[in-house]
């Protein structure tokens, strides 16, 4: 896998893509019964958690429907405690993404995704893998070179924020070969791919990352 190989976010689960082009399109970044149960924007905790790059972002920007169910304060997976770590790292303790966690340590991208200098991940989150089935997500984390092109389709390689996705309508991700990610909407109406923002503008020391609701699908959007 090339210097920045990664996945997405996302991920693992993105193993779902392989299936029926996993039309589970992120959870990622569109909206389907995967969603968690809405609710207004985070407010902003007392720390910004942001750190460098492009598309810079603090607390104050987090919005989505489900960035209500991220642990309070500076509890593990809280957006205080993320902010400072690297994306891979962050993601491992935030609770709507076991599942491409477990993708991305399968196709052993943490140190791909720590190292990244400013990236943008479009993370599935967990319900988006459900229709996969716990034996076939397994089947499919066995096998990295499947699983390493999915995943580098959740992943821009410059940081965005919200703003700057809104403004960019079309982007490039790590897998050139899976086609352009088409931007739709904005705030909280913006769409990756079709798929909806769970919980967006979420900074890391290296990335901000936007929980979408379905497994983005490779070549969709060619």
């Amino acid at each position: 896998m090339t210097k920045l190989r990664v996945a997405g976010i996302g991920v693992a689960a993105v193993a779902a893509l392989s299936l029926a082009a996993c039309s589970s399109s992120d959870t990622a970044s569109s909206g389907s019964s995967s969603a968690p149960a809405p609710s207004s924007s985070v407010a902003a905790p007392s720390s910004s958690a942001a750190s460098g790059g492009d598309g810079m972002t603090t607390n104050a920007d987090v919005f989505g429907p489900a960035c209500s169910q991220l642990p309070q304060g500076s509890a593990p997976g809280s957006l205080d405690s993320m902010g400072p770590q690297p994306v891979a790292s962050a993601a491992s303790t935030n609770p709507l993404l076991t599942k491409l966690v477990a993708a991305v340590k399968a196709t052993n991208l943490v140190d791909t995704l720590n190292s990244a200098p400013a990236i943008t991940v479009f993370a599935p989150a967990d319900p988006a893998f459900a229709a996969l089935g716990d034996a076939k997500f397994a089947e499919l984390a066995g096998k990295p070179a499947e699983l390493s092109p999915i995943l580098q389709y959740h992943v821009v390689g410059k940081r965005y924020d919200a703003k700057g996705l809104a403004s960019a309508g079309s982007l490039d991700s790590l897998n050139a070969a899976g086609g352009p990610l088409k931007i739709e909407g904005s705030g909280e109406n913006m769409t990756v791919n079709g798929a909806k923002i769970l919980c967006g503008n979420i900074p890391t020391k290296n990335a901000t990352v936007f929980v979408i609701d379905k497994v983005l699908t490779p070549g969709t959007n060619k």
